[in-house]
């Protein structure tokens, strides 16, 4: 009989006294609350482990929590939990931490195998939704705390129900969690889409300016000097790029930000139907089938690579 990953993980939490728990570089909210509800779970439930939630802050997902400042070279006998994030070198916030085991958690498809207990699920929906029937698993308590942050980071990845990793699974595991912790969810929706004015007159900003090719390909380039006319930062639009999932005329789509101080590319990509992952990895990025990144350096990697996704659309109208 095969063994439950869930039952196993959590033993391996209950033998550490040490716990890092990381996720990748440029988080969402899907990232940042797995790893603040796991971290509050484990506190709640073991007060005397430590338990720390590490990596750089983004200052508008303060509203999930606090992540932990913390030496990473003084902390011994560390057991490292990666969450959301398929390749150990897009990890942050764990440079100088000797730890002795690792836990990888994803939903992502498998790039690289780095962790000694490795819990992928590509069907699932979310980081948080694999969390979410790993906590309900257990005998432990569940605070509304916990759960508040796994319902964000579910209906965030999924973007309120509506792509298609969204599964009757997903349905049957957030009515067990509202169920259980009679949390209240309309007003987390507050939390979850609440914006200043400035995003929406940048989310305006991008309708305008979107190039359209005739195949049904649409890419922005935002530098800099955009961000701070409308008084975003550069993570706001990959934040928004879901909200462009239904325009008639696009097939694919995809935001680049670019950081003059680090001369980096952000790209995120979104599409309705052309594979999209394939191509992402022959530019050091990946993600899912239709929802993928890529990070570069180099100008003319984003050319090739709106002209690799622009022939994906026309290969996918034909």
């Amino acid at each position: 009989m095969k063994s439950d990953i869930k039952k196993i993980i959590l033993k391996k939490i209950k033998q550490y006294e040490t716990i890092v728990i990381a996720r990748h570089i440029g988080p969402d909210p899907d990232a940042i609350c797995s790893q603040l509800a796991l971290r509050d779970f484990i506190k709640e439930n073991y007060p005397k482990k430590k338990v720390y939630a590490v990596g750089s802050g983004v200052a508008k997902f303060k509203k999930y929590g606090q992540l932990d400042k913390v030496d990473n070279k003084t902390l011994k006998n560390v057991l490292l939990i990666t969450l959301d994030v398929p390749n150990f070198y897009r990890v942050d916030g764990i440079e100088d931490l000797k730890f002795k085991e690792i836990i990888k958690i994803d939903h992502h498809p498998f790039e690289e195998k780095f962790g000694i207990i490795e819990w992928i699920d590509e069907e699932s929906c979310s980081t948080c939704q694999m969390i979410t029937k790993m906590v309900l698993k257990s005998n432990l308590e569940l605070s509304r705390n916990v759960a508040s942050n796994l319902f964000c980071g579910i209906v965030s990845d999924s973007d309120r129900f509506l792509l298609s990793y969204t599964s009757v699974e997903t349905f049957e595991i957030v009515t067990k969690l509202l169920q259980r912790t009679k949390i209240p969810f309309h007003e987390l929706y507050d939390k979850l889409y609440e914006r200043p004015i400035e995003e929406i007159r940048f989310h305006g900003y991008i309708a305008s300016n979107l190039n359209i090719t005739e195949n049904g390909f649409a890419s922005i380039i935002i530098d800099d000097e955009i961000l701070k006319k409308y008084n975003v930062d550069s993570s706001t639009p990959s934040n928004m790029i879901n909200d462009f999932n239904y325009i008639k005329e696009i097939k694919v789509w995809t935001f680049v930000t670019y950081d003059e101080k680090n001369n980096l590319y952000k790209v995120n990509i979104r599409s309705k139907g052309p594979v999209i992952n394939e191509i992402a990895s022959k530019y050091n990025g990946g993600g899912h089938k239709f929802a993928s990144g890529v990070r570069t350096s180099n100008k003319e990697d984003i050319d090739n690579l709106f002209k690799d996704l622009d022939l994906e659309c026309k290969k996918f109208k034909e």
